[in-house]
């Protein structure tokens, strides 16, 4: 009897277990989140704190493997406040090839040979699967000694070595009063001294835009609810988070307009030094204004392009006649920093530049075709181009990252270039170094190794 009354009880759990597994096999992708969160906020942290190692040591084997991560400055070359700038090619190259057989190869030879270096691949953010924005640990220390805030993730920590990143804190120019020189003081500017030390230099407009930028807003990974990534509930983060001084930290984070997670881009906060001379904005340059750019952030790139999630969190819609208007009239004064070496239309002067500065301009403006994109005062074009970095290498998973096409890529201004790293969209290029030989591949140039250096010579200039 016993087997006469569970048997059918068997039968129908059988059934549904079967009908569980089926619908789980038929689910699709989606492009939502999800907005109800079941499981107990203290668990989903002790489970991801639990496994950062493991994450973290995934990812720091995937750079070792790319890079020569090694500390080794050029010598007499610095950024405005005296950081030392990396030299040297970091890019490893496969067994047995040199920079030379690799450049003589072409795109379908070194595709079908797979000897493309893994540092020109695109670089996955730390944690792919699971994206948002991540500080490195000096602007963490300093947001949290100055304000108390904690942009720490229990998840996960910054990846790149400091000594690849722009200097911290990084100087102010600005275009309407260029004899003030920086007048950060060696400051990171925050909502504790903004007022002090901009109070008469900028008008009541630029002051409360500013303020606007240095104001914490919730965000994807840092706000109240139970799916953020900091310990406690947190006020959000700021624009001079990511973009301190108006320049960059080096926070990297996913672009919110692709789908599905392993085709999102892995983003290199831009500086945002000279942003008046510039036309396109976005990661996919949809925007094209400051206005639009800003608005954008708040409303949609800080919640991953989810306007629900944005509701959920607690997102900032800024009012466009005054607010929007007053943080891009700020923005719109941040100047790149001085080029003593550079004329009124953004060329060396014969008379201060060097002999191989001179050779590194003219192969810059000719044979290596680099002003094709980045043509003087600004060095950049405003307008996209694709690089179709995927004729030399075969779709691959890396990390959660699928690695294919990139498509069209914003050219970015190149002055005040050697401020910046690191290089590219992605941050996948770690010194001006590899950037020239990325585009020798690239671009089929075909440069001897004297011409790479006075190019890079060149650059350090702008």
């Amino acid at each position: 009897m016993k087997g006469k009354i569970f048997t059918p009880v068997l039968a129908l759990l059988c059934i549904a277990a079967v009908t569980c597994a089926a619908q789980a096999a038929e689910k699709k992708a989606t492009s939502y989140s999800p907005v109800d969160i079941t499981k107990p906020f203290a668990d989903t942290m002790a489970k991801m704190k639990a496994d950062k190692a493991a994450v973290m040591q995934k990812h720091e084997a995937l750079l070792q493997e790319r890079y020569d991560l090694k500390n080794a400055p050029a010598q007499g070359v610095t950024m405005t406040r005296g950081k030392a700038v990396q030299e040297g090619v970091r890019a490893k190259l496969p067994q047995g090839m040199t920079w030379e057989k690799l450049a003589a190869m072409s795109p379908a030879e070194i595709k079908e040979q797979g000897v493309f270096p893994k540092g020109f691949l695109p670089l996955p953010h730390p944690n792919h699967p699971e994206g948002g924005m991540v500080f490195p640990k000096f602007h963490i220390d300093e947001i949290k000694k100055q304000t108390d805030r904690d942009l720490t993730r229990f998840d996960l920590d910054f990846d790149l070595p400091d000594h690849f990143l722009a200097e911290f804190p990084p100087a102010i120019f600005l275009n309407t009063r260029p004899d003030l020189g920086d007048v950060s003081k060696g400051k990171v500017v925050t909502t504790d001294n903004y007022f002090a030390l901009f109070d008469g230099i900028l008008n009541p407009k630029q002051l409360e835009g500013l303020r606007l930028l240095v104001t914490p807003f919730p965000q994807q990974q840092f706000n109240a609810t139970d799916d953020r990534r900091s310990e406690k509930p947190s006020l959000g983060v700021t624009c001079f988070d990511c973009h301190v001084n108006g320049h960059t930290n080096g926070t990297t984070h996913l672009v919110g307009d692709i789908r599905p997670q392993e085709f999102r881009h892995r983003l290199d906060t831009p500086s945002l030094r000279g942003v008046a001379f510039q036309r396109l904005f976005g990661s996919q340059r949809a925007l094209k204004s400051i206005e639009d750019f800003t608005e954008f952030e708040q409303r949609a790139a800080y919640f991953d392009g989810d306007p629900v999630i944005a509701t959920k969190k607690g997102v900032n819609v800024l009012e466009r006649g005054s607010q929007v208007h007053f943080m891009s009239e700020f923005m719109s004064i941040l100047g790149f920093p001085p080029a003593e070496k550079l004329d009124i239309y953004g060329m060396l002067d014969q008379a201060k530049a060097t002999e191989q500065e001179m050779r590194g301009q003219e192969l810059f403006m000719g044979k290596a075709k680099c002003a094709v994109c980045h043509p003087a005062p600004y060095y950049t074009d405003n307008t996209m181009h694709d690089l179709k970095a995927e004729r030399f290498f075969k779709p691959q998973m890396i990390n959660g990252r699928m690695a294919s096409s990139d498509g069209p890529i914003k050219t970015f201004p190149l002055r005040g270039i050697k401020e910046s790293p690191p290089y590219l969209h992605d941050g996948r290029l770690l010194t001006l170094e590899d950037v020239v030989e990325f585009f020798n591949i690239i671009q089929g140039l075909k440069l001897s190794d004297q011409e790479k250096k006075d190019l890079v010579v060149f650059m350090r200039t702008l």
